[in-house]
């Protein structure tokens, strides 16, 4: 367990014993004069939580409001976990700092004083944060790659499930394993077939989390070579508008005519579209290839006898760009995110990304590309700090996929209750 969860309950303690009583079993449906509000929801486990409202009954100005929360799938009732002052307006907030809320709970909070009103229920959904490594991002046909990774909060002895995405987009499973003890995976998976396969990690929800997904790797698995004509690719994964050189070894075939065959990823003919003679030691090179999407190379004796390479499988990945309205804000304060993507990739989903405390990419928003190829994403703001956000649009639409350069935003305490989000 970790140090965060015994800090936790030596506050919980102290606040119960503060206040009393200290659980109730009933969840209130209805505001009845004080409103609750909490940024962000959902969450990410482990990231800050803003809960925020008003007192709407007279006197407003320097009553006490308690916090109660309820943990999902505990079997326990309502907690006090938190106390505070309304301002002269009757505003009150409360701040649940990082690493505290891990799994899905309900808040609502009630004037202790004078007036012995309460909020109405609000749940807060949290999803398990899932860590995805590959063994090697480069494979050959039947090659083993293992998957490896972790699940926070512990989900000890529950299933993950490794899922391939496929070419409309939706992600199909592959393999399902049981985490161990220390909530870790390992998954074994080897390709019959050239290309690039884009997978991630899915924990299913619970009563304690939302569904988690790892940020998708992208495997790409060539052709066994065949003996004697070896091809190769100068870079297996470009981004679009990049080259990479054709090149390999026909041996003991000197000053021989060769040519470069290629398709499409998601074609089946192949189409001539260079030629060249090998040198003398065999080798042969073609010039700089550019294509727009995903291709298939295949180098082959423009004479007889005929005798062929393996078929080569280049990557392309999607450019994007990501550009934020501001980037610094306040705690509610929205900032929207504009982008692009090339090549076009209208009607594909898109994510926005956020970098978390344990280094790793979530998925935060998804937003469908537009007709020219662009996207918006709008993100309200739970907690001072810096954030990092980026782009991410996976395989589809006949290239890999890829992900915008990273942005920064500056995050500072609310000064105006006025301009956060209604609570209700």
């Amino acid at each position: 367990m970790r140090p965060r969860f015994a800090v936790l309950a030596i506050v919980v303690t102290t606040l119960l014993a503060v206040v009393a009583p200290s659980v109730v079993s009933a969840a209130p449906r209805h505001n009845r004069g004080l409103t609750i509000n909490a940024l962000p929801n959902p969450i990410d486990a482990g990231e800050g939580v803003f809960i925020y409202g008003h007192l709407n009954v007279p006197p407003v100005g320097g009553q006490t409001i308690v916090l109660y929360h309820h943990l999902a799938g505990s079997g326990l009732g309502y907690t006090r976990v938190g106390q505070t002052t309304t301002d002269s307006h009757g505003f009150y907030e409360f701040t649940r700092a990082e690493d505290v809320v891990m799994t899905n709970r309900s808040w609502f909070v009630r004037e202790a004083g004078i007036h012995q009103i309460h909020s109405r229920t609000m749940f807060e959904r949290v999803a398990a944060l899932v860590s995805l490594s590959a063994s090697s991002t480069t494979a050959v046909t039947g090659q083993p790659v293992v998957f490896t990774g972790h699940v926070d909060p512990s989900h000890a002895g529950e299933r993950v499930v490794l899922q391939q995405q496929t070419a409309s987009g939706d992600w199909r499973g592959l393999k399902s394993v049981r985490l161990d003890g220390g909530s870790n995976y390992s998954i074994t998976k080897s390709w019959r077939f050239e290309g690039d396969h884009t997978v991630r990690v899915l924990l299913p929800s619970d009563a304690r989390n939302i569904r988690g997904t790892a940020n998708p790797v992208t495997v790409t698995v060539q052709q066994k070579q065949i003996p004697g004509f070896s091809i190769a690719s100068s870079d297996q994964l470009i981004s679009y508008g990049q080259s990479a050189v054709i090149s390999g070894v026909l041996s003991n075939s000197p000053s021989t005519p060769v040519t470069l065959w290629a398709r499409s990823a998601n074609q089946t003919q192949f189409t001539p579209i260079a030629d060249t003679a090998t040198g003398s030691d065999g080798s042969y090179s073609f010039a700089p290839q550019t294509p727009s999407n995903n291709t298939v190379y295949q180098v082959r004796t423009t004479l007889a006898p005929r005798r062929h390479s393996a078929v080569l499988f280049e990557g392309v990945q999607d450019v994007l760009t990501l550009t934020p309205s501001a980037t610094t804000s306040e705690v509610g304060g929205q900032v929207t995110f504009t982008g692009t993507v090339l090549p076009d990739k209208a009607g594909q989903v898109v994510y926005l990304q956020r970098l978390g405390a344990d280094g790793d990419w979530h998925n935060e928003e998804v937003r469908v590309v537009t007709n020219a190829s662009t996207f918006q994403f709008g993100w309200t703001f739970g907690q001072a700090g810096t954030y990092q956000f980026r782009a991410r649009i996976t395989a589809g639409g006949g290239n890999v996929g890829g992900a915008s350069a990273p942005v920064t935003i500056q995050v500072s305490p609310s000064t105006n209750p006025s301009t956060l989000p209604p609570a209700s």
